[in-house]
């Protein structure tokens, strides 16, 4: 899946039984004690396992803030939601990163205008240059200092603009992969995402 639709996060994911089984042993595992439930510690252990990183104080507050407070901790339900909604956003966020380097053909760690027109070529080369801007909405191309002759913007810089928002976020004339996923993920706050 590239993009199903354009800039859209993929539907509910579902897990292969082969990878749904290793989420329960996992669960087992490091619900050491049997109780039917993961600690804050337990979960912390089960993350590590999973996706190869520690949760902080601030993800593990949510995750425990989240579960139903008539149990101790996490039930194998919850666990199992929870890392579904983990590895979707993982796959989503890895589908960004793939689209990102599709566009930095240079491997700058950054987009221009240019880059944007280049990929629109090869993969829609009917499109309009109108369309194309038109895709992020208010694409604007900038000079991180000045003008040059004729008011036009040397190197193509660029910004790309969300309705009251820069997506440019740091103002560096550039479109960082921070920008970029922030430009995606703009949409999305108001389709459940």
């Amino acid at each position: 899946m590239f993009f199903s639709q354009a800039g859209a996060r993929p539907r509910m994911w579902e897990a292969s039984p082969s990878e749904h089984k290793k989420w329960v042993e996992v669960f087992k595992a490091c619900d050491e004690e049997n109780k039917g439930y993961l600690s804050r510690e337990d979960f912390k252990v089960a993350v590590v396992m999973l996706f190869g990183y520690k949760p902080s104080k601030i993800e593990a507050d949510a995750v425990m803030s989240s579960v139903d407070p008539n149990t101790s901790g996490i039930l194998l339900k919850e666990f199992l939601d929870i890392v579904r909604k983990k590895k979707e956003a993982q796959l989503y966020r890895n589908e960004i990163r793939h689209i990102f380097t599709a566009f930095d053909r240079h491997y700058r760690g950054y987009l221009t205008l240019e880059d944007f027109k280049k990929a629109f070529k090869q993969v829609a080369p009917k499109l309009s240059e109108r369309i194309i801007l038109e895709v992020f909405r208010a694409l604007k191309t900038r000079n991180c200092s000045r003008k040059i002759a004729g008011g036009a913007y040397p190197g193509g810089c660029l910004r790309l603009a969300a309705p009251g928002r820069e997506v440019d976020q740091d103002s560096d004339g550039h479109v960082s992969f921070k920008d970029f996923e922030y430009a995606m993920n703009y949409g999305q706050k108001g389709r459940g995402a």
